[in-house]
């Protein structure tokens, strides 16, 4: 429960600082790759992820990066749609891009910066695919089910 509640507050602070960002920096980028990359440090094994994505950074290739972590953490999930609405950048990332709009169950974001909403809908996709907090209340089924069943009906 406390590392699900851990989890929580970093994702909470993390969304925060995004949200107040008006700009990405070098800084925010490490924090947020901290934080929401669990499959990066794995994949640097072989240096290739990694690499690309700190030549990144360094580059200030900002939208690239994003996109780049998007790949990298949610295999299964792809850009959806990225759209400019009155200043307000507005991204959506989907598990079945094929399916129609209406149908799709997509994670969206918004900020006015591109890289920071595609940062923000990525996060709230890791928290979707983060473990459910522990309840406090303890669980009885598991007790109340028999571990030996008997059958008692009379067939004579």
């Amino acid at each position: 429960m406390l590392l699900a509640a851990n989890t929580e507050s970093q994702f909470d602070r993390l969304a925060y600082k995004l949200r107040l960002a008006q700009a990405v920096t070098p800084e925010l980028m490490s924090e947020a790759i901290a934080e929401l990359c669990v499959r990066l440090p794995l994949l640097n094994r072989n240096g290739n992820a990694a690499t690309r994505n700190l030549q990144l950074i360094q580059a200030g290739a900002w939208l690239d990066a994003s996109l780049s972590l998007v790949e990298l953490e949610l295999p299964g999930w792809s850009l959806r749609r990225l759209t400019c609405d009155s200043g307000e950048w507005h991204c959506s990332l989907s598990r079945q891009p094929n399916l129609p709009v209406e149908l799709d169950d997509t994670v969206d974001a918004s900020h006015a910066v591109p890289s920071l909403a595609i940062l923000l809908a990525l996060l709230e996709a890791r928290r979707i695919l983060a473990p459910p907090a522990a309840s406090p209340v303890p669980k009885l089924g598991a007790m109340l089910v028999p571990t030996h069943v008997v059958c008692c009906d009379n067939f004579g």
